[in-house]
């Protein structure tokens, strides 16, 4: 999710009283829980919304769906989703994975994660281990300073740092390397993801999705793991697949090493604890991604994954006086942008708000699963890449069908940067248009993911990062 200087940070719950807490996403006020006082950058103002309320038509949507105009800012707090009974997960149950181990049975212990939506502290033995694995990962971390963090206009702020096109800033000009996936390989093909949950609303949405057969990827977000385990449970027993979102979701080029180092492995570790398999992939709130980050990421085993160019649903304005209306057509927007494009895509859209979830559950998902001219076809991200589910995690990578890459590019010589129509400021890489680049971009990531593969991403982290080397 972007961040919005209309959405305020949310104080976070103290983690001794987390046992019996309940963490409130909902949202009667324009409160961003995955926010903290410090987390900035990467913002763009809410789009402006059209005054008059347009005429819309759908090829399909939900015959439950809550009516458009009501899904608004103020629209009345709905009782908590209710996860159907066959997607309430057992602790011992098989998950539908080759290889992986029985579902724990989790409990949350007090004092065993740092506190919620707080960036984590980089002393404690945990932090400190996946420092070492970091420094003894082979990738050599680029000396970037970190961005100064900002509610408000990032790439002003930071000039400096938007102007150095060398370490491909995806924030300010949409700056991809080889190693970022941004896309699927097939034309017409959506990779389906929601980032920022999972929310006291997420059921709902495996609820319909579990009703179309359809598969997403999840970007999970630590905090809110750890806070409704049982719906963590359900999306990974139920064939999605899961992904780190970080722990307190924050802008990480703002932070130092250590920080992000603290935001990917708490994240890591709840989701393994809970599941009993740790994710290879992560995604960058905000999409904030640089060299470091990306470097720091490759080292802890972790692909980064974005979004195709400016494919943003808008979805996460709505609880800020966001049109529903104006987020079907960005909606539709997107889709046809899709149609000019070579490979396929993925769109940025969000599980955590109430608001959201009602409009992918009642409008965009039926309407883009019903169209037939031309015929979309939906998956999870891992599967729109042509793996198993079972490459998306390190305890069930086999190492066969992704393997990591001994005959991908040398680790030598530079990768050109991709410049993808996101943020705002000084573009960096290639100056194209929105199109061109999406495409660009696309292609580079659907030729990597086929030679390098997910985690063998690490293997060519040189090549993709110019300032990065693999001893």
């Amino acid at each position: 999710m972007r961040l919005s200087s209309q959405l305020a940070a949310v104080v976070a719950l103290g983690a001794s009283g987390l046992a019996s807490a309940k963490m409130e996403v909902r949202q009667a006020s324009a409160s961003h829980s995955v926010a903290s006082s410090a987390a900035a950058a990467a913002t763009t103002p809410a789009p402006a919304a059209a005054s008059a309320t347009p005429t819309l038509s759908f090829a399909s949507t939900n015959p439950t769906a809550i009516p458009l105009g009501s899904i608004t800012m103020s629209a009345p707090v709905q009782a908590t989703a209710v996860l159907r009974s066959n997607l309430v997960a057992t602790p011992g149950a098989t998950p539908p994975i080759s290889g992986a181990p029985p579902l724990p049975s989790w409990a949350f212990t007090p004092g065993s994660f740092p506190a919620l939506d707080q960036i984590p502290p980089t002393d404690s033995p945990q932090v400190q281990a996946w420092i070492q694995e970091v420094q003894s990962s082979g990738v050599t971390i680029p000396t970037l300073s970190a961005n100064t963090a900002t509610p408000d206009n990032p790439c002003t702020v930071n000039a400096a740092s938007a102007a150095d096109t060398s370490r491909c800033w995806w924030t300010c000009g949409g700056c991809t390397r080889d190693t970022d996936i941004v896309s699927c390989p097939d034309k017409l093909t959506w990779g389906v993801s929601f980032d920022d949950g999972p929310s006291d609303y997420t059921a709902d949405l495996l609820n319909y999705m579990d009703d179309v057969k359809l598969k997403s990827t999840f970007f999970v977000v630590g905090s809110r793991a750890i806070s409704r385990p049982n719906i963590l449970q359900a999306e990974y027993m139920a064939g999605h697949q899961l992904s780190v979102h970080t722990w307190s979701h924050p802008s990480l080029t703002t932070l130092t090493n250590e920080q992000i180092i603290a935001e990917l492995g708490w994240t890591r570790e709840a989701i393994r604890q809970i599941t009993g398999v740790s994710p290879n992939t992560m995604r960058p709130p905000y999409g904030d991604i640089d060299d470091r980050v990306r470097a720091i990421a490759m080292a802890m085993g972790m692909t980064p994954i974005i979004w195709t160019g400016d494919f943003d649903t808008n979805d996460w304005h709505v609880p800020s006086g966001y049109s529903p209306y104006q987020v079907i057509q960005d909606f539709d927007k997107i889709l046809d942008s899709a149609t000019t494009l070579n490979t396929g895509f993925i769109v940025l859209a969000h599980d955590l708000y109430q608001q959201t979830v009602d409009l992918a559950a009642g409008y965009i998902l039926p309407d883009a699963l019903a169209r037939t001219n031309p015929k979309f076809s939906l998956m999870s991200i891992i599967e729109c890449q042509h793996k198993p589910l079972s490459d998306a995690y390190v305890e069930t990578n086999n190492n066969q069908t992704n393997p990591f890459s001994s005959n991908a590019v040398p680790a030598t010589g530079t990768a050109a940067a991709t410049a993808t129509p996101a943020g705002t400021g000084a573009a960096s890489g290639s100056t194209a248009s929105s199109a061109a680049a999406a495409s660009a971009s696309a292609t580079k990531n659907a030729a990597v993911a086929k030679n390098v593969g997910w985690t063998g991403a690490v293997a060519a982290v040189a090549v993709a990062v110019g300032a990065v080397t693999l001893l």
